[in-house]
């Protein structure tokens, strides 16, 4: 009998229980309480923090051969949910900001300099070169394109990458604001920027077709990101198949978001990620998420001087593509120097933009890398 319970005894989780399993469980719990007590994108931290503690529990099977997670990941190895997430973004997209304003067009592109800026100092750590453009991409501020160009360049950073990028996403009202005051005045930050004008249907329908056509002849790498996007935008501006576009952002963006971000967390298991190595990755995305604001400021800056005092540099914070937190980001800090000052709507237009800029970049890394 004393035999029987002792084998038993070794076939439950605590008999492989080890000290690196506590600490990624604790992880775990501070995801967990960002996102229900602070509510810091729940909707991808709470999978998160739950596939961590999955993958911590020594004897499930869940991400060996056969089981749960493994078969679940295959969606995230094989590029599968990064393009579906894009669809349902761009399903849920409205490209009018940035079409009244073409010229915010420049403060996305210019918030991207913080993946190249990072791609220096993984090389400068010593990362090959495909592991830095994988870690670079974490300053677009895209989660589902670091996924992509991680799974295509250094697939065993996947974990540390993921959750890198998530998590400054979620963190982006801490992060910004001191950025974005440190770089610009009080007057800067006070600017009321003009309405912008109306946007036609022709415009709205023109625009994702035209853009595809464009970027993926340029980079044809980049067209599962790109291609979804703008597809998922044409359900949108069509008009005509309602059903589709409902589906796209609705159902479809949920159940692969909860499928994702769940294999995401789980690749966070104990012995992969307890090294130097993550804390280097997770250092250089802080930096290059926080070098991307600092272009995307500085860009808004001279644009301002240019339009002599017509573009509130603010905008260009929301270059680095978090969407739509980095737009209220930029709305908040506005509005603490003028309360009447509305920025969202201008601030949507850097913010989608960078969409596309993260995108694209992903695709002119992979294309030169993979």
């Amino acid at each position: 009998m004393l035999d029987r319970i002792w084998e038993f005894l070794t076939t439950t989780g605590f008999a492989g229980l080890y000290w690196g399993n506590l600490v990624m469980l604790l992880v775990a719990g501070v995801l967990l309480y960002l996102a229900i007590r602070k509510r810091y994108e729940p909707l991808l931290l709470i999978p998160i923090g739950f596939g961590i503690i999955l993958a911590n529990i020594p004897a499930t099977g869940l991400m060996e051969e056969g089981g749960l997670l493994n078969y679940l990941g295959l969606g995230v190895h094989l590029a599968i949910f990064p393009p579906l997430i894009f669809l349902g973004i761009g399903a849920l997209t409205d490209f009018t900001p940035l079409l009244a304003n073409p010229k915010t067009f420049f403060l996305g592109a210019a918030a991207q300099f913080g993946i190249f800026a990072a791609i220096f100092g993984a090389l400068a750590l010593g990362f090959p070169l495909k592991e830095a453009g994988s870690i670079g991409i974490i300053g677009g501020a895209d989660g589902p394109t670091a996924i992509y160009t991680s799974v295509m360049l250094a697939p065993h950073l996947l974990g540390p990458i993921a959750i890198a990028a998530y998590s400054y996403m979620a963190l982006v009202p801490i992060i910004q604001p001191p950025i974005m005051r440190r770089l610009t005045t009080r007057r800067e930050r006070a600017i009321v920027m003009e309405d912008p004008r109306s946007v036609s249907q022709l415009e709205l329908i023109l625009f994702p077709i035209v853009i595809t056509v464009l970027v993926v002849l340029l980079l044809p790498k980049a067209a599962p990101l790109i291609g979804m996007l703008m597809f998922g935008n044409l359900l949108r501006e069509s008009g005509v198949v309602e059903r589709l576009a409902k589906t796209a952002g609705g159902e479809l963006i949920n159940i692969v978001t909860i499928f994702l971000a769940l294999v995401i967390g789980a690749e966070m298991m104990a012995d992969r990620v307890l090294n130097v190595q993550t804390l280097e990755i997770f250092a250089l995305g802080l930096f290059a998420f926080g070098f991307g604001t600092a272009s995307g400021v500085l860009m808004g800056k001279l644009m301002c001087w240019l339009t002599r005092g017509k573009v509130n540099p603010l905008i260009g914070a929301a270059g680095v593509s978090a969407v739509p937190m980095a737009s209220r980001v930029v709305l908040s800090e506005g509005q603490r120097e003028n309360p009447q000052n509305f920025l969202l709507p201008h601030a949507m237009g850097p913010n989608v933009a960078g969409v596309i800029g993260s995108a694209t970049v992903a695709g002119i890394l992979i294309a030169f890398l993979a």
